[in-house]
């Protein structure tokens, strides 16, 4: 199973000391926490996409390129991609190249985002969103398989006798997650491709999770790519740990209060009970973590989001320090031992390489 943290981008004011951080020491500090992600023992590193303050990452390609280059096992992803304003021709031509930059330590996540006015600033409506994204992928997936592509669609010019460059690395597409929060229509499309689907698992209850997921499960075994029970699936996860609970109550409190996004609402407790937030002792975690699993079955990663609401890049560093010297071993021994063997791991390029070149002897053969 895969571990590792996801970021938003926000640039969010720190309400202990009323201090907020510049676009630049907040890239920066990013980078920080990719490349001590990997020092902690974690295997994933996904940053998001936005083009509107206050969040800085409209170009995650530039960025996990930078960090691919200062890292040497971390797993880069997006969290996410948006499927919908972006051109899929740009989007292949983009990870391709992270890819072979990487050394194939890539896969990203598709996803719509949660920003209205990104689809008019991209010339797009957004009461397109659903087919845009439907459409959109289709492409990507056939420019990433198809040496030369013809395309005539509804949201874009033609393509005639058109090659996206560089080539996919090995000849391999990167793995792609659908990331969803609410759409049955993306948990949908994953199954359709045999992709993986990602759960935000932020924001709504266990219930809401299990029954997107159930979703994608049975329709991936619909399609027939496995076993529902074999469907390549990740939940994001969010979490603020110290040695002592109540400490870690009391120390996130102000955050919680005033974050952009459930600031202000309801209180960390009724939240914390409502939604898989956990705060509180690496234990408290542990337990939590593994409690998924009764609710959305085996899965194969688990992102967490720790870098928000204004936490000072220190604590957030003391964060990772917890999750992978506490908190991974634990979750990766036991997710191992109950994971049947038939149920595969999350795929990577040289899973797929390796598939591939067994296939590849199997014909020859």
């Amino acid at each position: 199973m895969q571990f590792g943290i996801f970021s938003v981008s926000d640039i969010t004011t720190d309400p202990t000391t009323g201090q907020t951080p510049s676009e630049g020491e907040r890239i920066k500090n990013i980078v920080t926490i990719a490349k001590h992600a990997q020092e902690v023992g974690l295997d994933v590193f996904a940053l998001g996409e936005h083009h509107n303050e206050p969040f800085f990452s409209s170009s995650p390609t530039t960025t996990l390129a930078y960090i691919a280059a200062q890292t040497d096992k971390l797993l880069l992803s997006t969290a996410t991609t948006l499927i919908t304003t972006n051109d899929p021709v740009k989007i292949a031509e983009d990870y391709a190249m992270l890819q072979h930059l990487s050394g194939g330590r890539v896969d990203l996540m598709m996803g719509r985002g949660n920003t209205g006015p990104v689809y008019p600033w991209f010339g797009k409506d957004i009461r397109a969103g659903i087919p845009l994204a439907i459409e959109n992928y289709a492409l990507l997936h056939k420019l990433w398989r198809e040496h030369v592509v013809d395309w005539q669609g509804k949201f874009r010019t033609p393509l005639q006798s058109f090659t996206s460059t560089p080539r996919p690395l090995d000849g391999i597409p990167p793995f792609v997650w659908h990331g969803s929060i609410r759409s049955p229509e993306i948990a949908e499309q994953a199954a359709y491709y045999g992709d993986g689907f990602f759960a935000n698992h932020i924001f709504w209850p266990a219930s809401h999770t299990q029954r997107m997921i159930a979703l994608y499960r049975e329709r991936f075994a619909h399609y027939g790519h496995g076993d529902a029970d074999q469907a390549i699936v990740g939940l994001g996860g969010q979490v603020f740990m110290r040695k002592n609970s109540q400490d870690a109550v009391n120390e996130f409190r102000p955050y919680f209060d005033n974050a952009p996004v459930y600031g202000h609402g309801p209180s960390l407790e009724d939240f914390t009970r409502e939604t898989p937030l956990t705060v509180g002792s690496p234990q408290q975690v542990i337990d939590r973590t593994l409690g998924f699993r009764d609710y959305v079955g085996d899965y194969q990663r688990q992102l967490f989001l720790m870098d928000h609401a204004g936490l000072p890049l220190k604590t957030v560093l003391e964060q990772l320090d917890l999750l992978g010297g506490e908190v991974v071993p634990v979750l990766r021994k036991e997710f191992a031992a109950l994971k049947p063997a038939h149920v595969p791991d999350a795929p990577t390029h040289q899973s797929l390489l390796a598939a591939k070149n067994a296939e590849n002897g199997k014909v020859s053969a």
